[in-house]
């Protein structure tokens, strides 16, 4: 709880800022009758989750007939992934996008998605985000002032080292792995007896190429899209995760819409989940035949001793009977 008031006080902090902006993120022009949201995320416009983005801007106008728009600014314009959280906060923008492992910190079920191996296929991953258990955790950081929309698909994440590659489990010991600031990816770390290491996404490559951390973790697309293949040369598809992101609107913002523009909001986030799979599943095959072409030796490891190294993670929560059931839930899903 102490973590999330420091990121309210620091986003309070930077509201004289943010005002200068632009118009408020979810204020009517009473002349125009036109609505705009920002939406501001840090990945870059030829991202397949950008893109899956503007197709969400340009079916939300079509419904609306212009008078709902989402204007998009991309590559940490309005700031870093944290920051957007921070301004989203308070209603300073109106949208954003995260990873589902950076909303641990307000929505302690979201950890589950961090689990290694919960999901045993790309389907399953599917249908437990498209059904019940996906919307009940779509709404749980709405105490925290952030409301999920729907969810994008962000790949499996496997392995990337410098020096050695990962074939089994004992390849990563004493390693120094950059990790997303979840406690849930940095216990997995731990158990294949690696060095869990948070550190900043856009601060990764310079961390990378300075030998503060061995490697890191992450899907294809963004392997490529970042360039650390340029510093990383093996990739090893281990696929340990499939942890979606998560397109997260302002509490403040969303109640400020009507009904109606709720329901094309909702309507055209949804749709632009599907479209954003068939994307992403082109960038992943494109950015595994780009990083190869560089000189990256790709690895398709057995996945079994992967998994067995870090069953007993599952099993640890069974001292939180809420977060195992959810856990089993999702096991059962077919």
């Amino acid at each position: 709880m102490r973590k999330q008031c420091g990121l309210l006080r620091r986003g309070l902090a930077l509201l004289p800022v943010v005002c200068a902006l632009a118009v408020l993120a979810g204020c009517s022009d009473s002349s125009q009758q036109q609505r705009r949201i920002k939406l501001a995320h840090g990945l870059d416009t030829s991202h397949p989750v950008h893109r899956g983005m503007e197709y969400l801007a340009e079916r939300v106008a079509q419904k609306s007939a212009g008078r709902l728009q989402v204007d998009i600014y991309p590559s940490q314009q309005l700031g870093t992934e944290r920051q957007t959280l921070e301004l989203l906060q308070i209603g300073s923008i109106g949208m954003t996008k995260v990873s589902a492992a950076v909303l641990e910190n307000f929505a302690p079920k979201l950890k589950v998605f961090s689990l290694p191996y919960i999901f045993t296929s790309r389907a399953q991953s599917y249908a437990v985000l498209d059904g019940p258990i996906g919307r009940e955790l779509l709404l749980q950081p709405q105490r925290y002032w952030l409301r999920g929309l729907t969810y994008y698909d962000a790949g499996s994440r496997s392995f990337y080292t410098k020096d050695r590659p990962v074939r089994t489990p004992a390849d990563l010991q004493g390693l120094k792995i950059r990790v997303q600031p979840s406690v849930t990816a940095m216990n997995m770390v731990r158990a294949f007896g690696g060095s869990p290491t948070p550190i900043a996404w856009g601060e990764l490559y310079t961390s990378l190429q300075q030998g503060v951390v061995d490697g890191a973790e992450n899907n294809p697309p963004s392997f490529y899209f970042s360039r650390h293949y340029e510093v990383c040369k093996y990739y090893s598809l281990n696929e340990h995760t499939l942890v979606p992101d998560v397109l997260l609107i302002s509490t403040t913002v969303w109640q400020r819409l009507s009904s109606l523009e709720q329901q094309w909001l909702q309507q055209a986030a949804d749709e632009s989940a599907v479209y954003q799979r068939r994307l992403w599943a082109q960038a992943e095959q494109e950015a595994l035949a780009a990083v190869a072409a560089a000189g990256v030796e790709i690895l398709r490891p057995d996945i079994g001793p992967f998994a067995e190294k870090v069953s007993a993670l599952h099993a640890e929560y069974q001292s939180d009977p809420e977060l195992f059931d959810l856990i089993q839930r999702i096991k059962a899903v077919n």
